[in-house]
């Protein structure tokens, strides 16, 4: 699913048009690496949640020439699936998943 079939089904889904669901699908976005940045956590209800994670700095190689480089620490981004994403994806073939309450 690409970012213009989200939008069809969230407007569809929500009883909108696709300009305001495009809206949203933007702003949640921004509104994601602000939350994310500033150190905080971001959830989304039957999908999972966002968190900053830090990862300290260590050594790589080029995988080309095999020459040492330093990789610099930073902040990454880690996802965590919830348990109805995880209960949709487990769901035997041919049986619909039970919806998230």
């Amino acid at each position: 699913m690409n970012k213009s079939d989200l939008i069809t089904a969230l407007a569809t889904g929500a009883g909108t048009t696709k300009a305001i669901a495009g809206a949203v699908v933007d702003h949640l976005g921004v509104t994601a690496a602000a939350t994310l940045a500033a150190g905080g956590e971001v959830t989304l209800p039957g999908i999972g949640s966002l968190k900053p994670v830090k990862r300290a700095a260590r050594e790589g190689r080029n995988p080309l020439t095999g020459d040492k480089l330093k990789i610099p620490a930073k902040t990454v981004a880690k996802f965590t699936a919830a348990k109805a994403l995880k209960d949709a994806l487990a769901a035997p073939a041919g049986k619909k998943a039970k919806k998230a309450k």
